[in-house]
């Protein structure tokens, strides 16, 4: 099994001081099932992992192996019902250290070697964009909004709207990309450092190139 989508319950049984016929218990699932899982053997499915977050009494994207190293700020206060008809749909997102120009499963793939992270994924919930990528902050330019070892999830299918944050690229001769906030003006695309701390820059609509690679939906802080 992926690492990236390997779950944490052998880690979270230590912790809970449970042995696997609690946790079949609590789950309503067969102790030999919670044991494949456990030891990465067989694959969960989301009724699986609805049941083991029930269970442990955290949010599902806790579940997952990396956690610790590679997500971060994600509420642990979500409580998942017993009944519930929520369908939850697990993406495993590449991480890059550069954007990419035009994403998609190939390029990000392409993106993670060049940049240095091949075969790094981080987790997400309930996206259907197959061609999302999560940039991993490498410097604090941005800060304080986006600081060193940030992942900013980013959607090239979730449409930008004016003041929203994007990676973009602009500039006729040497096209630019970057992390900016987007304003849209009657005759111009305003682009704003996301921290203030830079000019803005005004490029003329239908004149100066610009395009917009995928809207910031998320940024992950890496846990400490």
């Amino acid at each position: 099994m992926n690492s990236s989508t390997e779950l944490r319950v052998k880690e979270l049984l230590r912790e809970k001081g449970w042995t696997t016929k609690v946790l079949a218990e609590k789950t309503g699932m067969s102790e030999s099932y919670l044991t494949h899982i456990k030891n990465g053997t067989r694959r969960w499915n989301e009724d699986s992992l609805r049941k083991l977050a029930n269970a442990f009494e955290i949010s599902p994207i806790e579940l997952f192996a990396q956690r610790r190293q590679r997500t971060d700020n994600i509420d642990s206060n979500v409580s998942m019902p017993e009944n519930s008809d929520l369908q939850l749909k697990v993406q495993v997102v590449p991480i890059v250290g550069e954007i990419p120009s035009n994403p998609s499963p190939y390029n990000n793939q392409l993106m993670q070697v060049t940049s240095g992270y091949k075969d790094i994924f981080i987790p997400a919930l309930n996206s259907a964009d197959k061609n999302m990528f999560a940039l991993c902050v490498e410097n604090n330019l941005l800060a304080p909004t986006f600081v060193k070892g940030d992942f900013l999830i980013i959607s090239p299918e979730v449409w930008t709207r004016s003041g929203d944050i994007a990676a973009v690229e602009y500039g006729n001769e040497a096209p630019i990309k970057a992390i900016v906030q987007v304003t849209y003006t009657e005759d111009f695309i305003v682009l704003e450092s996301v921290n203030h701390k830079q000019s803005p820059i005004a490029l003329v609509r239908g004149k100066d190139h610009f395009r917009i690679i995928g809207r910031v939906i998320e940024c992950r802080r890496r846990l400490l």
